[in-house]
């Protein structure tokens, strides 16, 4: 079968950096890597070598089908109850929770152990063939040499974030030495869209990953050192054995289907499996001959994301310290009984305590030899926090733990955070037909999930269906972009539904997927983003 490659993601460097390693003979795994690093220089709130994520790998030729998942960890210093007294409420998405002085959101406490690079090098030696300085070296010249701010990044770094609670951004670039004097002038005035940002420290850690072999430097070495001791001087939890004792696990997709095609993604803690009991709750209704963003739509779609919303929140957590019934919750019973109840009328309610951010990316690959790969990686929230000299922000993963013990998703030390994420491909008999995901949070379940209902019940191309107009239903309101219809919302107000419509026309997670057809693919960014899709004959 005569075959194309396709490389997606939501930062046009970093896609071109892996359309490169493509061109010279990388397989798809080499090039989702080497844009992983980029995107860690040129979007470096969204991921990086403090961050986290995982990644379904299909090698059809090897049998490989997999999960890497490289999640981070609590330290071992943290404990169930640490922050029980802090507690102010939780985001209105359910994304994190609040505390006072915003504690688990910004500074040294908010890190959980850093996990991406690890997951890097495992993915490499695994499933790559490139040489491990090879493919860092495109993110280390972008570091040195700069990149021009793009409107995306912009906008999220000055966006207000207060009403819900939690930390502007812009204070998060402000916490550090390294963030003042990377992202402000030396006037304190933020660097405007076009400018040129470089991070000469990030550019030499990088080279120093690079020229070590290996990310033992990192979790081991000098890098593991000065880590630690620069949390230790700050009060911070994460200490040289959480580093040195940090491993990647591997975990078989979780699988669905949808109208007959099958449909594998991330188990727990990633969120794979909400996604996939979403598009089976949905099955049972015709969507094809409701109009895409009618008000029946709207309200199907709207009671199936907070019935998959609640079975979320009520277990999503980290296998290895909850048992997530995985296997209940993805049964085709369990997707007819909830459909039973819309089809009765009945109004599913979410509940959250009386108060997100969602900053985290994606990469969709694949090659000429049929191998597949979906990685979402993140920070999760930045924390702000960067380590003079190293020039890369830690995550601020510990303000997604719930700060009451006894919950699914409490504190526990070495407990993986759940993860938004949805790495997904979808088959059509044996071969792939799509492989998808995006950033966004509690909002990428959903809207991974329309994407799919977009080219399978709506006929559409890879570009109409990343781009179509889209809900997020996660709590009691429904979130709607700015091109469903005004009539639509008075229709559901009509009906007793609360609907706040975003100001923007591409709104809520930023779905990058690709859809292959014949041997041939095709992909497509949402046009909420920066990003672009490059193909490789």
């Amino acid at each position: 079968m005569n075959r194309n490659a396709t490389i997606v993601a939501p930062q046009p460097e970093a896609v071109e950096a892996g359309a490169e390693v493509l061109e010279r003979g990388g397989n798809a795994i080499d090039a989702a890597l080497a844009c992983a690093f980029v995107q860690g220089v040129v979007d470096p709130q969204m991921c990086g070598i403090g961050g986290f994520g995982s990644m379904q790998v299909y090698m059809p030729d090897r049998g490989i089908h997999e999960m890497l998942e490289f999640y981070a960890l609590a330290p071992s210093a943290a404990t169930p109850d640490m922050w029980l007294d802090k507690l102010l409420g939780q985001s209105r998405d359910g994304f994190g929770f609040i505390l006072e002085n915003n504690i688990s959101e910004i500074g040294y406490l908010a890190c959980c152990t850093p996990a991406s690079l690890k997951g890097y090098e495992r993915a490499l030696k695994d499933y790559g063939t490139w040489d491990w300085g090879d493919l860092i070296a495109p993110a280390i010249k972008y570091a040195e040499e700069g990149f021009k701010i793009r409107p995306h990044m912009h906008w999220y770094w000055t966006k207000d974030q207060t009403g819900d609670g939690q930390v502007n951004t812009l204070d998060k670039l402000r916490y550090s030495q390294t963030g003042q004097r990377v992202y402000f002038h030396s006037d304190g005035r933020l660097r405007e869209v076009g400018e040129i940002l470089s991070n000469p420290d990030l550019g030499r850690t990088l080279r120093r990953i690079a020229e070590s072999g290996s990310s033992d430097i990192f979790y081991h070495g000098e890098i593991a050192e000065q880590i630690a001791a620069d949390f230790a001087a700050n009060g911070g939890l994460i200490a040289l054995e959480d580093l040195a004792q940090y491993e990647i696990t591997k975990a078989a997709p979780v699988w669905g289907s949808y109208r007959g095609r099958r449909i594998a993604s991330s188990p727990p803690p990633g969120s794979g499996f909400p996604m996939i009991e979403l598009l089976q709750i949905l099955e049972n209704f015709d969507l094809a001959a409701m109009k895409h963003g009618s008000t029946d739509y709207v309200r199907t779609l709207f009671e199936a994301m907070k019935r998959m919303t609640i079975d979320k929140d009520t277990h999503m957590g980290d296998p290895a310290y909850v048992d997530v019934p995985v296997e209940k919750l993805l049964s085709k019973e369990h997707a007819a009984e909830l459909a039973a109840q819309i089809k009765r009328g009945e109004r599913a309610s979410v509940e959250r305590l009386d108060m997100s951010q969602r900053d985290t990316t994606h990469i969709s690959v694949v090659d000429k030899q049929g191998n597949a790969v979906a990685l979402t990686h993140s920070l999760g929230s930045p924390s702000g926090a960067i380590t003079d000299g190293l020039g890369f922000m830690y995550n601020g993963l510990m303000s997604r733990f719930d700060p009451r013990p006894g919950k699914a998703a409490s504190i526990a030390p070495r407990k993986r955070r759940a993860s938004s994420a949805a790495p997904t491909i979808v088959f059509e008999g044996d071969n792939p037909s799509i492989v998808i995901g995006a950033p966004g949070g509690s909002y990428i379940a959903p809207t991974v999930a329309q994407g799919i209902i977009n080219m399978i019940d709506f006929d559409m191309n890879i570009h109409a269906a990343v781009s179509a107009p889209r809900l997020v239903g996660v709590s009691n309101s429904i979130d709607i972009c700015n091109r469903i219809r005004r009539s639509v919302a008075e229709e559901l107000r009509g009906q007793g539904y609360e609907v706040l419509r975003s100001p923007q026309a591409y709104a809520f997670a930023a779905l990058h997927g690709i859809r292959i057809t014949d041997g041939i693919s095709s992909g497509a960014a949402d046009p909420q983003r920066d990003g672009m899709a490059i193909s490789v004959d």
